[in-house]
């Protein structure tokens, strides 16, 4: 009779453990530690702890990836309402971690965009990706005469994604909401602001 795996468990317990000692903070015995594994099985499963940080940014992403549908593909809001649907659920999501924990895919930007060419290269195809449903989005309220034409959708979504990036860096710093409030207010009372 085989062994089950644990490579979900190590996965998971990684995902948790990244998300509040960074990359460089989880050590692999943290990893294996929380998802009661032997060290052996990372390494059975793993080539290396950067090999690894990559599945774990995978997987953050896709469980992002349902937030960025929920929001932006409720046809009963409106496209401009939609983008700030988005911004709200993520809100909510750091106040339940009562603001600190951030968001994964910027951490892992900071931490080891200048270290690792294989995450850098991860984290840049992410954001492409990332952007592509909200400059969609965009254009469709630009479209319905939500949002201002004149400017590009893709480098307005590039823009609403870095910019809400930095505003929960602040926000791990600060310990509270008010970078992602200031955020949200100012960027729809200008980029984002409803045409009349």
């Amino acid at each position: 009779m085989t062994k089950p795996s644990l490579r979900e468990n190590i996965i998971a317990a990684g995902l948790e453990t990244m998300l509040k000692s960074g990359y460089e903070g989880a050590s692999v015995r943290d990893i294996c530690a929380a998802a009661g594994a032997p060290h052996g099985s990372f390494t059975n499963h793993f080539r290396s702890k950067e090999a690894f940080a990559e599945e774990v940014l995978d997987r953050y992403f896709a469980h992002t990836k349902t937030f960025v549908k929920t929001a932006l593909d409720d046809k009963s809001l409106t496209p401009r309402q939609r983008l700030k649907r988005y911004l709200d659920i993520i809100s909510g999501v750091l106040a339940d971690d009562k603001w600190h924990r951030g968001c994964l895919i910027g951490d892992f930007s900071l931490e080891t965009a200048s270290r690792s060419d294989r995450l850098r290269e991860r984290l840049e195809a992410i954001f492409q990706e990332w952007r592509v449903p909200f400059a969609s989005c965009i254009a469709e309220a630009q479209a319905a005469g939500e949002l201002d034409p004149a400017l590009d959708p893709i480098e307005l979504a590039e823009f609403l994604l870095a910019s809400w990036e930095g505003a929960i860096l602040r926000m791990k710093v600060e310990r509270g909401p008010a970078a992602l409030e200031r955020f949200k207010r100012i960027v729809f009372q200008t980029l984002f602001k409803e045409q009349k």
